[in-house]
């Protein structure tokens, strides 16, 4: 029976390190999505910091990724920034993100 346990402690041990790495790269995501969007916006330094932090705080809002492009959609609708676009660099810098981790 021990060796059950130990492979159940095991599964248990690999997908809290899984989750905890998928919520390390959503939130590197996140910040990439937020200095690419205040770039546009032209944000410096505080202004830019604050930026980031709520568009990482945005997702926190709901599961999944509809919460930020509603955020990005909504602060970037002035500067001609269509949800296909937003969505784009969602996945591009999602990749970023993951390769940061490996």
């Amino acid at each position: 029976m021990s060796s059950f346990d130990d492979r159940k402690k095991g599964f248990e041990k690999k997908f809290v390190t899984d989750e905890e790495l998928k919520f390390k790269v959503s939130s590197r995501r996140n910040r990439y999505l937020g200095e690419w969007a205040a770039g546009i916006l032209q944000l410096k330094d505080e202004k830019q910091n604050e930026y980031v932090q709520s568009v990482v705080k945005a997702d926190l809002e709901e599961a999944g990724d509809e919460d930020v492009i509603r955020k990005l959609k909504a602060d970037l609708k002035n500067h001609h920034i269509t949800e296909e676009e937003i969505r784009k660099k969602i996945t591009e810098f999602n990749q970023k993100a993951q390769a940061d981790f490996q």
